[in-house]
């Protein structure tokens, strides 16, 4: 990754999207990574400096669920079950209001689908 272009120029858009986004108590960060395979998201409150809620296309709850529709998910549907996943504990967790934190990926495909699935599950931003 140190000589990637591509991974350097992602590092480089999310450190300048981090400079004016950060999470604060009442209104945490939703901070997205996407590798080639997973997807994953967090709740961060950055004033404590700890993840509140966090999901991925690996929880156990979610491996099972997809495993069950069908055996070959497209990616997008995946991460919009993520999404609503990572919404469905932050309500439990009494957090309504977010900030959306895309990581330097583009707001397209997998990315877009995890905010649309937060956002039909209940999350604000």
């Amino acid at each position: 990754m140190k000589t990637n272009p591509r991974a350097i120029a992602r590092q480089r858009r999310h450190i300048r999207v981090r400079k004016s986004l950060s999470g604060t108590p009442e209104r945490p960060r939703l901070a997205v990574y996407r590798s080639l395979h997973h997807i994953y998201a967090q709740v961060i409150d950055d004033n404590a400096g700890h993840t509140m809620v966090s999901a991925s296309s690996l929880d156990p709850e979610l491996r099972g669920q997809l495993q069950a529709q069908t055996e070959h998910s497209d990616k997008s549907d995946v991460a919009r079950a993520v999404g609503k996943l990572v919404a469905q504990r932050a309500l439990q967790a009494g957090i309504e209001v977010i900030v959306f934190d895309r990581g330097g990926f583009p707001y397209h495909g997998r990315v877009k689908a995890l905010a649309e699935g937060a956002r039909e599950a209940g999350l604000k931003f």
